[in-house]
């Protein structure tokens, strides 16, 4: 039982480290506890139960908010809606289940090797957790990991999962370690000033610059009750208050949130959109906006599309958020429960050109996309800014939003270029290249951010290589382990 409790206790506690509490050493307490456990389990079937508990406590509070998306606004009765979460939260546990697994049969050497082990698991579990099934990798351990944090130097170069591995390394070897031995709590301080240090340095690289004139850039956040975006009744209100905050704006790019316009574009009045275009195009102004595109075949894509200067370009998101988005395989009878509208779409075609406005090419991502780091990089180095539009009202007031602030932010420093958030809730910001929240809009507010902002060009090594580098490292680690351990077993 005292297994559990600490099991619980950490995976829990470890939600502390993340977005809005931004507690980053409680990420090293975490996985250290989870450590210290397994490496004293009675046996590898303890170690699962061990890493299941842990991520059963981590993603059960961590991403709660998916509860509130299914029971208030999907219409599933509650004790299904939380029982769907549950299951959810215990396939996420599996990854660390596993990887606890793996390492209670590989583990060997001392505290340094064993610590070795732990990470190039821990990364291969989070980063599998991020790919298979299309990915979730939400709370991956090195989303924690954003400034202040002197992690967030190596950020750039390793991406979420490599600071996530350095992360467990540190973790792990504090956790099997002998704490009562001198020399292993001097050579444990010494890993944390090189990794913590070099992670200072390595932030204070120049990876890229800022290149011509800033852009003047308005953010608009819609702030509309989900209930209310689907509603007939309230459709015309929703384009007139979308539209007199867009008159309200200054800047020469305007942007609206995802779904900000909850219509097929064939589907707008057209005095409408002929109003809103003549009014750009008297300012000089672009709008790009999120609304539902469907093609010659009749697929229905959830897309951002321009209005005014440079009217006529669009992007269409290419990774769909299962059963929110599209229906996986065997699951149809999840739509007899809840109610999503929109909930049959196609994704968008692979390698979109950026939009070009202004003189300057822009990389849309919408929502959920831009927790996949590596998808984004692909757009690079072309793209100057990143703009994502997204609707977090499905949570309500929960950690989606900072949460999903905090991963933005990572993105940013990966890519080491600015990123543009338009919402419908919160949180509309807009992030600078090192990862600083320049400006904000208080949640559940509506309003307009005005800000002003440069295209940045070059590339981060993360931007060039990935996570190729850290999953070959992990992968190559791995693999000699096994092979000694057959070679031992041989002899």
């Amino acid at each position: 039982m005292r297994n559990v409790l600490w099991a619980l206790a950490a995976g829990a506690g470890g939600v502390l480290a993340f977005a809005p509490f931004d507690l980053f050493v409680f990420g090293f307490a975490s996985i250290g506890v989870l450590a210290w456990r397994v490496e004293r389990a009675a046996g590898s079937g303890a170690a699962f139960v061990l890493g299941l508990l842990w991520g059963l406590a981590c993603f059960g509070v961590g991403v709660s908010w998916l509860f509130v998306a299914l029971e208030r606004y999907g219409g599933m009765p509650a004790p299904l809606a939380a029982l769907a979460v549950l299951l959810f939260c215990a396939y996420l546990a599996l990854y660390p289940a596993l990887a606890m697994l793996a390492y209670f049969r590989l583990r060997r050497g001392g505290a340094f090797c064993r610590a070795g082990i732990f990470a190039a698991l821990w990364f291969m579990a989070e980063w599998l957790r991020g790919v298979v099934f299309t990915g979730f990798p939400w709370l991956a351990i090195g989303y924690s990991q954003t400034p202040p944090s002197p992690l967030a130097g190596w950020l750039p170069m390793a991406g979420v999962y490599g600071v996530g591995a350095l992360v467990a390394a540190l973790a792990a070897w504090g956790g099997v370690m002998d704490w009562r031995v001198a020399h292993n709590r001097r050579q444990l301080a010494a890993a944390l000033l090189v990794v913590g240090g070099g992670g200072w340095l390595a932030g204070r690289l120049a990876w890229v610059e800022p290149v011509g004139e800033p852009l003047a850039v308005s953010l608009v956040q819609t702030n509309f009750e989900q209930a209310l975006k689907w509603s007939p009744e309230h459709f015309h209100t929703i384009l007139r208050t979308s539209l007199e905050l867009v008159r309200a704006s200054r800047g020469q790019l305007v942007v609206l949130p995802e779904t900000a316009l909850p219509a097929l574009v064939e589907q707008l009045p057209g005095a409408y959109v002929d109003e809103l275009g003549a009014m750009l195009d008297q300012r000089g102004a672009t709008l790009v906006t999120g609304v539902f595109a469907r093609d010659a075949d009749r697929r229905i894509y959830n897309a951002a599309s321009t209005f005014g200067v440079g009217a006529g370009q669009y992007y269409a998101k290419r990774h769909l958020v299962p059963f929110g988005e599209y229906s996986p395989p065997l699951f149809g009878w999840f739509y007899r429960w809840v109610h999503i509208p929109m909930s049959n779409q196609s994704r968008g075609v692979d390698n979109p050109p950026p939009l070009e406005l202004f003189g300057r090419k822009i990389a849309v991502n919408i929502c959920y996309e831009d927790v996949f780091g590596a998808e984004l990089v692909s757009r690079l180095p072309e793209a100057g800014l990143m703009l994502n539009l997204s609707n977090l009202a499905w949570y309500g007031d929960s950690f989606a939003q900072p949460q999903h602030l905090q991963i933005a932010r990572v993105r940013a420093i990966e890519s080491g270029r600015p990123m543009l958030r338009a919402t419908n809730t919160g949180m509309t910001a807009l992030i600078l290249p090192d990862g600083a929240v320049a400006a904000v809009l208080p949640a559940f507010t509506r309003d307009v951010l005005e800000v002003s902002v440069s295209a940045w060009q070059g590339m981060t090594p993360y931007a060039r290589w990935g996570d190729v580098p850290a999953l070959l490292i992990a992968s190559l680690s791995l693999f000699m382990l096994f092979t000694l351990r057959r070679q031992s077993r041989s002899v």
